[in-house]
C-alpha cells in the first residue's frame, strides 16, 4: 500500500496553457451572461428597438451571438474533463483510489453551486457541471476512439432529441416552466413584462428574491429544452481524451492537429454560427420543424469554433515558446472559481435594482463594454490576490473541503 497523501496541485506543477484557457474562457462566459444579468434576454423586440443605441446592439448582439455565445462555456466544459483526468491521473500515479478525491471535489462544487443557483443568480453552471459530472467516472476504461465517437454521438443527440419533440408536440422542461409561471403569478412577476422586472418600479430585494424563487425553475426547463445535458457531458469526454493523452503537457507534438482544427473550426463553424444566428432570431423554434435548422446548425457551429479558439491559444504559446501575453490570462484561470462567483456578485451589484440598477435600459453596445471592464478589473485583481497567496479564495476552501486538510494559503516571503 502506498503511503502517498493526496494533495492539489502545486504551482510548479500547473499547466499554464490551462489556466490561460480557463482565463480566456471566462471573457467570454462572463460576456454571455451579461445578456441575462442586464435583462436584454428577456425583453420584447418592440423594447430592445426603443432603446436609443438599438442600430449598434442589432450590430453588436449579431456578432456575440455568432462569435461568443455558447462558444466559451464549451471551451470551460472541455477544460472540465481535462481536470477530472488529471485527479484521475494523478492519484492512480500515487498509487491512491482516485474516485475518494474525486467525488469529494464534486460534492462541495455541487453545493458551491446549489448556494449560488438558489440565493444569487439563476444562471449558474457549476451545479449543472457537478450532476453531470457525477458519471465520468463510468467512461475512463473506454478506448480513445470509443471515448472520441460516444463524444460526437452525444453532441449530435440535440438532432435526434429535438426530431422527437417535433413528432410528438412537446418541450422538454415545460413542465418545470409551467410550475415557475403559477408561482410567478403568486409573487406578482408580470408576464407581459419579464423582462423589466428586476429594473424597473423601484425594484428592490423583495423582486429580487421572487424572481429567485423561480430562476431555478426556469434555468432547468431551458437545459432540458436545449438539450444541455448530451452537450456538456460530450464536452467532458472530449476534455477527459485531451487529458487522457496529456495534450496540454506536449503541445509541440500536436502542432499539425491544432492546424487543422483551426482551419476546419472556421470552415464549417463561421457559416453555421450565422446559419444558427439567423434561425434563433428570424424564425420560428422547437417543436416547430423550422427549429431543427437551428439545431443543426449549432452542433455545426459551436464545438467547431471553440475547439478552434482553443487551437489557436496553443499554437501562439507554442510560436512564442511560453514567453507570450497569453500569461495575462493565467491568473484568472487559477482563480476561476473565484472570478465567476465574483462576476455574479458585481453584475448583480451593477445591473439590478438591489444596486445600481444600470440594468434593463441599455443594449450590447454598452453593457459589453461595462462587461470587458468588469474582466480587465478583475485580471487585474487576480494579479495583485496571487501575487500574495497561493490560492484564490474559493479555491483555497475548496481545496481544504476536498481534501480533509489545511493549505498554506499565504506566500512565504523569499529573502
Amino acid at each position: 500500500m502506498s503511503n502517498s497523501v493526496s494533495g492539489p496541485v502545486t504551482l510548479k506543477d500547473r499547466s499554464v496553457i490551462l489556466d490561460i484557457l480557463r482565463g480566456f474562457a471566462l471573457l467570454g462566459v462572463l460576456l454571455d451572461n451579461l445578456f441575462a444579468f442586464t435583462g436584454w434576454g428577456f425583453i420584447t423586440q418592440t423594447q430592445k428597438e426603443a432603446i436609443p443605441t438599438w442600430p449598434a446592439d442589432a450590430v453588436v448582439g449579431m456578432l456575440e451571438q455568432v462569435f461568443v455565445n455558447g462558444k466559451f462555456y464549451s471551451i470551460f466544459s472541455i477544460l472540465f474533463g481535462v481536470g477530472f483526468s488529471i485527479i484521475l491521473i494523478r492519484n492512480e500515479q500515487k498509487g491512491l483510489n482516485p474516485f475518494r478525491i474525486f467525488y469529494r471535489r464534486i460534492f462541495f462544487l455541487f453545493l458551491f453551486g446549489m448556494l449560488h443557483l438558489i440565493y444569487f443568480w439563476e444562471g449558474d453552471i457549476l451545479c449543472l457541471y457537478a450532476l453531470i459530472g457525477c458519471t465520468l467516472p463510468w467512461f475512463r476504461n473506454l478506448k480513445d476512439k470509443t471515448l472520441i465517437s460516444l463524444s460526437i454521438i452525444l453532441l449530435l443527440s440535440p438532432l435526434l432529441l429535438d426530431t422527437l419533440s417535433v413528432i410528438f408536440q412537446y418541450r422538454n422542461g415545460a413542465f418545470l416552466e409551467n410550475i415557475a409561471i403559477e408561482i410567478d403569478k403568486k409573487t406578482g412577476i408580470p408576464a407581459d413584462n419579464f423582462g423589466k422586472y428586476l429594473f424597473e418600479n423601484n425594484a428592490g430585494w423583495a423582486e429580487w428574491r421572487n424572481w429567485q424563487a423561480t430562476g431555478y425553475l426556469y434555468r432547468y426547463a431551458y437545459i432540458l429544452h436545449s438539450n444541455r445535458i448530451p452537450k456538456v457531458l460530450g464536452l467532458f469526454l472530449i476534455g477527459f481524451y485531451i487529458g487522457r493523452k496529456m495534450m496540454y503537457l506536449h503541445l509541440e507534438d500536436y502542432i499539425s492537429l491544432f492546424k487543422k482544427l483551426r482551419f476546419w473550426g472556421f470552415a464549417i463553424g463561421l457559416p453555421s454560427a450565422f446559419a444558427c444566428f439567423y434561425f434563433e432570431i428570424f424564425q420560428k423554434h422547437i417543436p416547430n420543424p423550422v427549429g431543427l435548422f437551428h439545431t443543426l446548425f449549432y452542433a455545426t457551429s459551436v464545438v467547431p469554433l471553440s475547439l478552434a479558439y482553443i487551437s489557436i491559444l496553443c499554437l501562439l504559446w507554442v510560436k512564442n515558446n511560453a514567453n507570450t501575453w497569453l500569461k495575462l490570462f493565467a491568473p484568472m484561470g487559477r482563480m476561476a472559481l473565484t472570478n465567476y462567483l465574483l462576476q455574479t456578485i458585481l453584475c448583480i451589484f451593477i445591473f439590478y435594482g438591489v444596486g445600481l440598477g444600470f440594468g434593463g435600459n441599455i443594449g450590447p453596445s454598452m453593457f459589453l463594454v461595462i462587461g470587458i471592464g468588469i474582466y480587465l478589473l478583475q485580471m487585474c485583481f487576480s494579479a495583485f490576490w496571487l501575487r500574495h497567496f497561493n490560492y484564490g479564495p474559493f479555491e483555497w476552501i475548496w481545496r481544504m473541503l476536498t481534501y480533509g486538510k489545511p493549505l498554506k494559503m499565504i506566500k512565504e516571503k523569499t529573502v
